[in-house]
């Protein structure tokens, strides 16, 4: 909008669409007794006009905010310990959670201003530079957890102690009397990968024992990149005799890798994992495992987006809860 140019107003809107101001503030605020195609019509008018709902003046909106989180991919346990903790928050503070994934569509930050959201949670990353941009031009503040990139400088994060994870873990299995671990992770340009795998080879380079080559392999957060690279690692000449990876999922996937070869857990081979998922409790045997304080992220996310909706500063631009290292009875010393 240009410096003097005149704010684009409801009647405005409405004039054009041939429609009541009040039927226009229902579209604004997401009420739902307003026909489709008037709906449409309207909102197509808003994005036109680059209309943004005040939804700050709400008193609505003031007393019971809503903050709309968002996840990318299949609601796995990671994803549900966090949503947990956010919505426990949020019905301690009187603040609602509307979930959903996360969408491409054209105008999807001003459809949320429209609907009455306050602020953004993502469950890791999930937006581009362009995401980012329609953010901060519709005045929507992002909090993301666990973030799998640097965050821009627009974004508030919530993450754990990564490195401290790694470095305890891999501690673990050294103190067992192992020296062949690998480490099989996520994405190697993951923040949060490369710290875990940084405490890793810290642990490794402190105790003198090698990290061979092809004993540190990345892929994605996910069962399948166990099964693959604990079988890659299981065939090498020299296979390790302990893997630390870098998820539960992943963790699992090598415990069936091993299961597939004929080798016992943790007799054979020492597993453990990182976050402490239900899966890593349920898993057989249960899994020695990194405990990342999921449901407090959560938590935290949801009162730092709350703050920064109501236009307060938030108390840090990174928060950074501790993590834990739980011995179950995947690791164990390594065969004589």
């Amino acid at each position: 909008m240009r410096p003097n140019a005149r704010r684009t107003t409801l009647a405005d809107i409405a004039q054009a669409a041939g429609v009541s101001v009040a039927t226009v503030s229902k579209v604004v605020n997401g009420r739902g007794d307003v026909a489709p195609h008037t709906r449409v019509r309207v909102q197509e008018l808003l994005h036109r006009h680059d209309y943004l709902a005040p939804v700050f003046r709400h008193t609505e909106a003031v007393e019971s905010p809503t903050i709309e989180v968002q996840f990318k991919g299949s609601l796995k346990s990671y994803v549900a310990e966090t949503l947990e903790g956010i919505v426990d928050a949020a019905a301690e503070s009187g603040a609602a959670v509307v979930v959903s994934k996360a969408s491409g569509a054209p105008h999807w930050a001003r459809d949320l201003v429209s609907a009455g959201r306050r602020a953004v949670i993502a469950v890791t990353s999930v937006h581009t530079a362009a995401h980012l941009k329609e953010l901060a031009r519709s005045g929507l503040p992002l909090v993301v957890l666990d973030p799998l990139h640097l965050p821009d400088s627009r974004v508030h994060s919530v993450g754990a102690t990564n490195f401290a994870g790694g470095l305890s873990a891999t501690r673990h299995l050294l103190s067992l009397g192992h020296r062949r671990i690998a480490y099989l992770g996520g994405p190697a340009e993951a923040i949060c990968n490369q710290a875990r795998m940084h405490g890793y080879r810290a642990a490794m380079e402190a105790e003198g024992a090698p990290v061979p080559d092809g004993y540190v392999r990345p892929g994605e957060f996910t069962y399948e990149t166990g099964l693959a690279g604990a079988a890659e690692l299981l065939g090498l000449d020299r296979p390790p005799t302990a893997v630390f990876a870098g998820n539960d999922e992943i963790a699992l996937g090598v415990v069936e890798a091993a299961r597939a070869r004929g080798l016992r857990v943790p007799e054979e081979l020492s597993v453990a994992g990182f976050d402490d998922t239900s899966l890593a409790r349920m898993a057989s045997p249960p899994l020695t495992t990194v405990r990342q304080p999921l449901r407090e992220m959560g938590a935290a996310a949801l009162r730092t987006a709350l703050r920064l909706a109501s236009g307060e500063k938030a108390e840090s631009h990174h928060i950074e809860l501790a993590t834990e290292l739980v011995v179950r009875a995947s690791t164990a010393p390594p065969p004589s």
